[in-house]
């Protein structure tokens, strides 16, 4: 026998140790048979007899004595790397990237820095703008994070839901057509619109129906920015189809309104996402789930969240 293997040196502590063949086939859970062929496999590697029996009973050769030791130190340091080492999150030194929209750094961000310094003040951040074409290709980035709405989840990554809503178009407070619930189709096209083009897919199903209609909207403005498409709509006449939460608490700090949409809706679905590479990361995790607790808590995200989905 060339070499051995972990299960071998396990039954040579265990043999070592009860100094008796049956009762090392007992504790192991092996017919004494099995037992037996172990022992000889042993014999055979170490060309010593290890147990020498007289009588009823068995001595340890010299051999026997010096390895036992040995191996059970081994055996515990085998055992020692199925174990994760203890998190103290007070004692922690890492920075980790997080990538979300502007919306997320303004409103949610804070928070999350703010618990996160009083209960590990030595985890640091950076922080990059989302962009949702990157999403299968998150385990090539130097990103630990991402807050993003997604409706499939790409292979390797792993996510925690944080809730959910649908998506209402955003007018300045004396816009033409602010008094109306649910303006007709016709009445939302005869205005340009304003577009964010980062964070998750949020108004691309209002193209398909357009199309789908042979209609089309006029693009006045993309940015990547929600607070600078805030500003263009509240200080004219332009329309932003975007998620309701982010509508309802724009309206709360700006003069501007929401209505319903004239056509059937998708649900936006809000994600914090890794890599599957982070997965079992005792820090990694800790982090995450301080990020989901706040966001899931925080005045500016989805309120209707249901922990269940």
């Amino acid at each position: 026998m060339e070499r051995l293997n972990l299960n071998l040196l396990r039954a040579l502590a265990t043999l070592l140790e009860e100094k008796n063949v049956t009762q090392a086939s007992v504790r192991l859970h092996l017919t004494q048979s099995a037992m037996s062929r172990q022992l000889g496999q042993l014999r055979d590697y170490f060309d010593d007899p290890l147990l020498i029996r007289e009588g009823n009973s068995y001595h340890l050769s010299a051999r026997a004595i010096e390895l036992l030791p040995r191996v059970q130190s081994i055996l515990s340091q085998a055992d020692a790397l199925r174990q994760q080492s203890h998190f103290d999150p007070a004692s922690c030194d890492r920075q980790f990237s997080f990538a979300c929209t502007d919306y997320v750094a303004q409103f949610i961000f804070p928070n999350i820095l703010n618990r996160l310094q009083q209960q590990a003040p030595g985890i640091s951040f950076s922080y990059e703008l989302w962009k949702p074409q990157s999403l299968g290709r998150l385990g090539q980035l130097p990103l630990d994070f991402v807050s993003t709405t997604i409706s499939t989840l790409p292979a390797n990554l792993q996510s925690i839901f944080l809730g959910k809503d649908q998506p209402v178009c955003l007018m300045a407070a004396t816009h033409p057509l602010a008094s109306e619930a649910k303006p007709s189709l016709d009445a939302l096209l005869a205005y340009p619109f304003v577009r964010v083009n980062s964070g998750g897919d949020k108004d691309s199903f209002f193209d398909r129906t357009l199309e789908s209609q042979g209609l089309s909207r006029q693009i006045l403005f993309e940015v990547p920015f929600f607070s600078a498409a805030f500003q263009v709509v509240a200080q004219g006449q332009s329309l932003m189809v975007l998620p309701a939460h982010i509508a309802r608490n724009a309206a709360n700090s700006l003069p501007l309104s929401y209505c319903e949409l004239p056509m059937p809706l998708p649900e936006h679905h809000y994600h914090l996402c890794w890599h599957l590479k982070h997965d079992q990361d005792p820090a990694h995790r800790w982090v995450r789930d301080c990020i989901a607790d706040e966001i899931r808590a925080s005045m500016y995200s989805p309120q209707d969240y249901d922990l269940k989905s």
